[in-house]
């Protein structure tokens, strides 16, 4: 049962527990109050348990699910105590008998002994260079190596290659045992700063989760069959490939093109994705997190056409104890993104802050809608996509939209110009002033993420009221039609 990111109060129902035989419950990024029901504890077939993000108080139950602390995700609820160490909870208020004080001793000392046994084996497994498996998710239960990434990589074939760059390559997987389709992102580390490109992305991707990043399964370091360092991140396999793939679709010789692309509605839902993401990132987490290197190869779509936010490894965690080097140090890396989308102040030498990912949202949100890269030939020295958008508002906004979403908009369901009218006016006009907003040349002259995600929902709901009304009408003048008219 997945309910994540409603609008769902009160507390959770008594009548959840006939449920006996629920193996997943999803309820995070809602406004749910009260306690955690006690009842959850004998779900004995419950496996993975999210109440995350909601407004739950009180103590939290230590039996069944709640004693793995790798399958429950509380987090985001501040008025939650007690529970097994694991989750890090402060201790509640209320005295605690003597039974259930025997048993937080029990399991912490088996905590310990485990924590212990399994450092023992990493050092063991070190000396004798052996092959290592971590996993960047503390939820992952996938466990690969080298051999087996191998095999549902079919030996890293050229035919399953999906992705390639400095860092690497991308491979399309298929697990054996569930048939599920994986990415496996096969780093090269003979080019300078990849191995701490692979650590920066673990350390940014291991305690964040949200619905618009791209889950990571698991991470495997060790050795290949040569003796030769091997690294590799595994995650979920997005099958309508990336932005960069919709917006500017690569037609071989010889091949007729395709005629996919994105229409005005879906491109306003991906903004609006990729927005959620970047104000998790900058204000949900621990601690704040810049992505780094947003642009449209960076945002993967999945079956249902949802933006996932891609590729950490340039992202930085504002906080000097949570990376074992600093932000001068981790520049690196080399340039803090890709050129067109890159904040200006960065290449001046300014410390790295959340407004740089602003920047690239707004040049990306300019590109989604023009349908122009910010590299494009026509932008040279000081005219760029930026100046191109401020010269067309507010009145020549049809010379600069993306031809194929003009002709996406003027052909779908017969929209009268009235309404085409309306759409390009005032969604367009609204939708290219936050792009400006956002990629303003001063960083304090910027939007928030938190600002830009409420404005982009509210242009989306008159778009589907306008849509709504539409269909409807073109409904009523149908059935008007074929309907006699009874003397």
């Amino acid at each position: 049962m997945f309910l994540d990111g409603n609008l769902f109060e009160g507390p959770i129902p008594p009548s959840l527990s006939s449920l006996k035989g629920l193996q997943a419950l999803d309820i995070s990024d809602n406004n749910l109050s009260g306690g955690i029901p006690e009842f959850l504890e004998s779900f004995g077939a419950l496996r993975y348990l999210n109440v995350s993000f909601n407004d739950f108080e009180g103590a939290i139950p230590s039996e069944g699910i709640f004693k793995n602390a790798s399958a429950t995700f509380v987090g985001g609820n501040d008025k939650l105590c007690g529970g097994i160490p694991e989750l890090h909870l402060s201790r509640c208020n209320t005295k605690i008998s003597k039974k259930r004080l025997k048993i937080a001793i029990v399991v912490l000392s088996l905590g310990l002994i485990a924590l212990f046994s399994f450092l023992l084996i990493l050092w063991f497994r070190k000396k004798k260079e052996q092959q290592s498996i971590a996993t960047c998710a503390e939820n992952s239960l996938l466990q690969l190596s080298y051999q087996s990434i191998l095999k549902v990589t079919n030996g890293f074939s050229v035919q399953n290659v999906i992705g390639s760059g400095s860092f690497g390559s991308v491979y399309k997987g298929i697990l054996e045992e569930s048939g599920t389709l994986i990415a496996v992102k096969v780093l090269n580390l003979f080019n300078h700063g990849t191995s701490r490109s692979f650590f920066a992305e673990c350390e940014a991707l291991k305690n964040i989760r949200h619905r618009n990043l791209v889950k990571v399964l698991t991470a495997v370091s060790g050795v290949d069959y040569q003796g030769n360092n091997f690294k590799s991140l595994v995650y979920e396999f997005m099958e309508n490939g990336s932005l960069e793939d919709w917006l500017h679709p690569y037609v071989k010789m010889n091949e007729l093109e395709t005629t996919r692309n994105l229409n005005f509605l879906q491109r306003v839902t991906v903004a609006i994705d990729v927005a959620h993401a970047l104000e998790y990132l900058h204000h949900h987490c621990d601690t704040a997190i810049i992505h780094c290197d947003l642009k449209p190869s960076n945002i993967l779509l999945d079956e249902e056409m949802v933006g996932h936010l891609s590729d950490f490894g340039l992202a930085k965690i504002l906080s000097a104890e949570m990376l074992n080097y600093s932000t001068n140090q981790s520049s690196s890396l080399g340039l803090r993104g890709t050129i067109g989308y890159v904040a200006p102040e960065y290449g001046i030498g300014d410390e790295l802050s959340t407004k740089g990912d602003v920047y690239s949202y707004g040049i990306l949100l300019l590109e989604m809608f023009t349908g122009k890269r910010p590299t494009h030939d026509m932008f040279k020295e000081d005219f760029s996509i930026h100046n191109f958008v401020v010269q067309a508002l507010p009145n020549r906004v049809n010379e600069i939209i993306d031809p194929i979403l003009l002709q996406d908009l003027a052909i779908q369901g017969n929209i009268s110009s009235i309404t085409l009218n309306y759409i390009h006016i005032q969604h367009l006009n609204s939708i290219f002033e936050i792009g400006l907003a956002c990629s303003a040349e001063s960083p304090s002259e910027r939007m928030d993420m938190s600002d830009v995600v409420p404005k982009l929902c509210s242009i989306r709901d008159k778009l589907l009221c306008v849509i709504c009304l539409h269909r409807s009408t073109k409904l009523y003048m149908l059935l008007n039609q074929k309907v006699p008219k009874v003397p």
